[in-house]
């Protein structure tokens, strides 16, 4: 008995009339959604900025963006386009921890033709000279999880951002007079980790901060062949235990948000 034909994908003609080779570009520029997004193809700019909290990307979408509209709504992470000083810019949450944000980190770009990924979020810091509220840009990140070695055919992949993308963020950074710390991060799977000795480690080797998804962005951006960043702020240090307040992250986590923004339109330029 024949298979029953795949809903996901519209009958585009008979086969002879699909060019060789172009088999699988079609069923892209015709697939429609995936197990979770909820959204077609062109829904999505080509540039996109994720939070961990689907509620922080509702936020920056009201304070950031104008003409927004809802393009995701399945396991509430929640996703909107709209238009940053008339460029077209989404955001969407990605959840916590490498796993998730692998989840939807993937099927953007291979699903709706996300061309650049910058996740905006927190970090904590391990070292004196790192302060609460201080805006990190990740130019690489260590990790403990085993998620890239898997896709790396058990070897270490060097977990690195796009070094164009470093450069706007740090001019960005410079325009809006904020003094961004540039280095590696460490994406940690564990949030309450029993090992108080890795902080040592760290310290050591001048991480700047720990949080818990660029390493797997990183990863999952260079396997099928598009662009990622991190840059978060710091609000907490594991060392002194300092936190930031709600109402000081909302004004630090702002800063963070421009310099992403700014930094699109820096790459435009380029």
């Amino acid at each position: 008995m024949a298979a029953a034909p795949d809903p996901t994908y519209k009958t585009v003609g008979p086969v002879s009339e699909v060019p060789p080779g172009k088999e699988t570009q079609i069923k892209r520029e015709l697939k429609m959604a995936t197990p979770h997004i909820n959204a077609e193809m062109g829904d999505f700019a080509d540039v996109v900025l994720m939070p961990g909290d689907p509620l922080r990307a509702k936020h920056i979408a009201e304070t950031f963006l104008e003409d927004v509209r809802e393009v995701n709504n399945v396991r509430g992470m929640l996703g909107f386009t709209g238009t940053y000083k008339g460029r077209k810019i989404s955001v969407m949450g990605h959840g916590m921890g490498i796993p998730s944000c692998s989840i939807y980190t993937k099927e953007l770009i291979t699903d709706f033709g996300v061309k650049k990924i910058i996740r905006v979020g927190s970090c904590g810091a391990v070292r004196a000279d790192v302060k609460l509220r201080d805006v990190v840009i990740g130019m690489g990140a260590c990790t403990d999880s085993k998620v890239n070695r898997i896709r790396f055919k058990d070897h270490d992949f060097a977990a690195i951002a796009d070094f164009g993308m470093v450069r706007d963020a740090v001019e960005a950074a410079k325009a809006l007079g904020v003094d961004a710390r540039v280095g590696n991060l460490f994406s940690a799977d564990l949030f309450y980790s029993p090992d108080g000795e890795m902080f040592d480690v760290m310290e050591k080797y001048g991480i700047l901060g720990v949080e818990m998804e660029a390493a797997g962005i990183y990863g999952v951006a260079a396997e099928f062949g598009a662009k990622a960043l991190t840059i978060c702020t710091v609000s907490d240090h594991i060392r002194t235990h300092e936190q930031t307040t709600a109402a000081e992250r909302q004004t630090t986590f702002n800063d963070m948000i421009k310099i992403a923004l700014e930094s699109v339109l820096l790459g435009d330029k380029a």
